[in-house]
């Protein structure tokens, strides 16, 4: 099979993954050979919840939104899967339906291991077995670690953190500041913390006026990291 084709960028984000620059040379390129290329414009559907999993992917630039359904109906956002990381795996190894649904948030550009050549790479590759365990691992640290931001950490807290994030997977250093670039309105962050709406424009303005952030239509600028890690730490 051949290599995909990614620009030079998206073949950087994949390559440095702190997942996947950890793997031997050997098992990269034998996923690489064996992904395809997908290109998803802005909202464009990935994965729908209780359909059955056929694919493992790598983000290879901008973002996909997982989310889910409300008992009101209304669709709520529960993470987004930055550049360099993969996901898909558990459906996949359990053999169970897609628990969120995935869509792209903003032009994103995926890689794509279909089912039949994951399990190939599993039979071919004992280290993918351990590395998959490694990564799950840190998937469940990191979701304890939520939990206990949420029911620990005011909301001044856990948003400075958030932020501080979302400029390390998304932000563009401009002088002293650093632009996000992924697109997020305040009900998204609101979402993303699990609070309101109005209470989150109420801390961003709080630090606006502290001179932590900037808040642009659907983007934020860092303007003080030291201001920000000093709240999340509050």
């Amino acid at each position: 099979m051949n290599t995909p084709v990614l620009t030079i960028d998206e073949r950087h984000n994949i390559e440095a993954g702190a997942w996947f620059g950890k793997l031997s040379q050997a098992l990269r390129n034998d996923i690489l050979s064996r992904a395809l290329v997908r290109r998803l414009q802005d909202g464009a559907a990935l994965a729908s919840r209780g359909t059955a999993a056929e694919e493992w992917c790598g983000v290879a630039a901008g973002a996909v939104r997982v989310s889910t359904v409300s008992l009101s109906g209304k669709q709520v956002t529960l993470t987004y899967v930055e550049p360099g990381t993969w996901f898909g795996d558990i459906a996949l190894f359990d053999g169970l339906p897609r628990t969120h649904d995935a869509d792209a948030h903003g032009p994103t550009t995926l890689l794509v291991v279909r089912k039949p050549d994951f399990k190939t790479l599993l039979a071919q590759h004992v280290e993918l077995y351990d590395a998959l365990l490694r990564l799950n691992c840190r998937r469940l640290r990191l979701m304890f670690d939520q939990f206990e931001d949420l029911n620990t950490r005011p909301l001044q807290a856990r948003l400075a953190k958030q932020i501080l994030l979302l400029a390390k997977s998304y932000g563009t250093p401009q002088g002293e500041e650093i632009r996000i670039g992924l697109a997020l309105a305040q009900e998204d962050l609101a979402q993303l913390l699990g609070a309101s709406r109005q209470r989150v424009n109420q801390e961003l303005k709080a630090f606006e006026r502290d001179g932590a952030v900037r808040v642009e239509p659907t983007r934020l600028v860092v303007l003080s990291r030291e201001k920000l890690l000093a709240a999340a730490e509050r």
